[in-house]
């Protein structure tokens, strides 16, 4: 009895050893929410990973974008709730507070050197989500086949671009829609007036530094906010308050206006080839009187750089932990790079990407790839130090949004604006 006893631990004991061997560690991973290309990428990366990995399964879950993916994660961070993969966004605030666990050399070795940063620790917590090409994808796509029929040309310069709005309407349509249903869209029409301004800083540490130190004020933005409040009185589409970010794609393939406004790049294009295979869409960046494309670079460190974190909950767990990383090094090769292109997105910008192939099916692409090439593209630099600096964010777009809306005054959203950032400032 003795000996069959110690048979059946045996057989147990293996048993069991088998079981947990063909176990898989469970994680999520948080992400906000976009257009329809977005959640399809990551959607099909996480199942191309899931059917491949015999010691992980990532779960997805996402959540609403824009502000309200902020006050979601700061809700997840209250109650303790942390997944093992997070889409990062205030980044500095929760590296600061320890939320974030450091992300080891096996993924950071498989991307380009410039597009990650080590933190004041040394440490790297965040990476890049998809290509850093700045804010490229802040453009305007616009109906080619209405250009050629009317004979208009993409604008070389701002005034150019206002020409082209005002015949647009002379005949009778309406030129561009622009959504503000969320908050953060208004960032898509106002960020290329505001650029120039902005770019005047890039050499002296950023505008928004310049503010903090007194150097600057947001009255110098008076400009481009009367001509966002002109545009929109004149230009835009009626509705554009309730507006959400995807119906613009369903606005400019309607005909219920020529040109629309994006940050999704590439992938807007992708979604009106789905919602109309035949429509011929172009897409160029709002210049300036001089003729530059001003573009603003990625951050990646501080507040505003955003990407792929691993929480510093999931590091208290090896199997967590280690299920991240291997997550991460599927998500930066070669093989999953092709992938996200094919789906119709920029892939990450890894070491290998000679090896990657572009997707350039997808009509209007030309346009965007163009721009990367641009001999007028002009990047400049703007990385706020203020750790709150999206709450103050959040607040602006706010104002902008009542002053387009004819709720407050230019003179008053100034007066507002630099109010909020001085109490932010203070508060640190």
């Amino acid at each position: 009895m003795t000996a069959i006893a110690a048979l059946a631990l045996t057989g147990c004991a293996s048993g069991g050893a088998e079981t947990e061997a063909a176990e898989k560690t469970t994680i999520r991973f948080t992400y906000a929410t976009g257009d329809e290309t977005w959640n399809g990428v990551v959607e099909g990366v996480v199942d191309a990973f899931n059917e491949q990995s015999d010691t992980a399964t990532v779960q997805l879950d996402p959540l609403p974008a824009g502000s309200d993916y902020a006050t979601a994660v700061k809700t997840m961070d209250a109650t303790g709730n942390w997944p093992a993969l997070i889409d990062m966004r205030d980044t500095l605030t929760y590296i600061n507070a320890g939320k974030l666990a450091p992300i080891p050399e096996s993924v950071t070795s498989l991307l380009d050197e410039n597009v990650y940063g080590e933190s004041s620790d040394g440490n790297v917590y965040v990476v890049p989500t998809t290509a850093l090409n700045g804010e490229i994808g802040i453009n305007i796509v616009y109906d080619k086949a209405y250009f050629k029929k009317h004979k208009l040309e993409v604008p070389e310069t701002y005034d150019d671009f206002i020409d082209l709005m005002e015949e647009i309407k002379s005949n009778g349509d309406v030129p561009l829609a622009t959504a503000a249903g969320e908050v953060w869209p208004s960032d898509q029409l106002w960020k290329p007036l505001a650029a120039p301004v902005f770019a005047e800083w890039s050499d002296e540490d950023g505008f928004w530094n310049a503010v903090q130190a007194g150097e600057a004020s947001i009255a110098d933005l008076k400009a481009p906010l009367e001509e966002l409040k002109r545009i929109t009185d004149t230009y835009v589409l009626q509705g554009w308050q309730s507006t959400a970010d995807a119906q613009t794609t369903t606005l400019l393939v309607n005909g219920q206006a020529v040109m629309a406004t994006s940050s999704a790049g590439l992938g807007r294009l992708l979604d009106v080839n789905k919602v109309d295979p035949d429509f011929e869409a172009g897409l160029f960046i709002i210049p300036d009187e001089d003729g530059d494309i001003n573009v603003l670079k990625n951050a990646v460190n501080g507040d505003t750089a955003s990407g792929i974190a691993i929480s510093s909950q999931a590091a208290e767990d090896e199997k967590e932990y280690q299920a991240a990383v291997d997550f991460l090094e599927f998500y930066f090769s070669v093989d999953t790079a092709n992938l996200i292109e094919e789906l119709g997105m920029i892939a990450p910008n890894i070491a290998e990407a000679d090896k990657v192939k572009r997707n350039t099916s997808i009509p209007g692409a030309e346009d965007f790839f163009a721009l990367l090439e641009n001999p007028n593209l002009t990047w400049y630099s703007n990385e706020p130090k203020l750790a709150t600096f999206s709450s103050f964010n959040t607040f602006f777009r706010q104002t902008r949004i009542e002053m387009q809306d004819g709720q407050t005054t230019i003179d008053q959203a100034i007066e507002k604006a630099q109010a909020e950032y001085e109490k932010i400032a203070a508060a640190g």
